[in-house]
């Protein structure tokens, strides 16, 4: 399913922009949840434990325009799709910080957002999210990987922090907490510092060389003798973030 973000301080606009997304969607027959944010400000702490396919952004907006948001989104997410719609032309070069798919000037033109949203859409690889399979103790829970903050291994069981907050314990392992967690460390994104941690470097706020910290304020500890290996690996990840976006 799709998730789109539409960021606009003018009622009226964001009930034109949905409108528009919800007929394009019925009439390609796509399923989609979308949002809306009547400040930037809200959506800058939603993108801290949510993740969006597309956003489509106002640029001139109270506290925060779109611009810095746009910046702000690409520190999250080097893959989403952003298009800027405003009334507002002369920002279109500045606009490009962010990558944009499309820069469309109000009051917009329904058949030139259908196209724009058939562009973005087909950069979408709906496919790529990947899952892990926990067992608990009386479920089956499958967890986006992008959901996953951080797994500790304790007591011959694994605990996975949700970006949300919420912590789901699997039940006793027989395995390696190493052979349990293979899946999720074929994903570049996640990096094992510690015997006991994985995290996703995407959700890392600070990184020092005993811990890194991450969003919401949670530390996990680096091991002394990881810490080399487990620095160049979380430099390699910025790294490739800045080229992708």
């Amino acid at each position: 399913m799709l998730h789109i973000a539409i960021c606009d301080d003018q009622p009226r606009e964001l009930e034109v922009i949905n409108e528009y997304i919800k007929e394009y969607l019925e009439t390609n027959t796509l399923e989609a949840e979308i949002k809306e944010f009547s400040h930037p400000e809200k959506l800058v702490t939603t993108i801290e434990t949510e993740n969006f396919h597309l956003y489509i952004l106002d640029i001139v907006m109270p506290m925060v325009n779109g611009l810095e948001l746009g910046k702000e989104i690409r520190r999250f997410d080097s893959k989403a799709q952003i298009i800027y719609a405003t009334t507002e032309p002369q920002f279109a070069l500045q606009a490009y910080v962010a990558s944009p798919i499309n820069y469309l000037i109000k009051p917009i033109d329904k058949q030139q957002l259908y196209n724009t949203l058939t562009f973005a859409i087909s950069k979408i690889d709906l496919s790529e999210e990947r899952t892990f399979t926990v067992k608990t103790t009386n479920s089956l829970r499958v967890l986006n990987l992008s959901d996953i903050l951080c797994c500790e291994y304790y007591n011959h069981a694994v605990s996975f922090t949700l970006i949300g907050g919420e912590v789901i314990s699997s039940r006793t392992i027989r395995e390696s907490f190493v052979e349990y967690s293979s899946p999720i460390l074929k994903d570049t994104r996640f990096i094992k510092c510690h015997t006991s941690y994985i995290v996703n470097m995407r959700r890392v706020e600070r990184f020092a060389k005993d811990s890194f910290t991450l969003r919401g304020g949670k530390i996990i500890p680096i091991s002394a003798k990881q810490y080399p290996a487990v620095r160049d690996m979380y430099m390699d990840y910025l790294m490739s973030r800045e080229i992708l976006s």
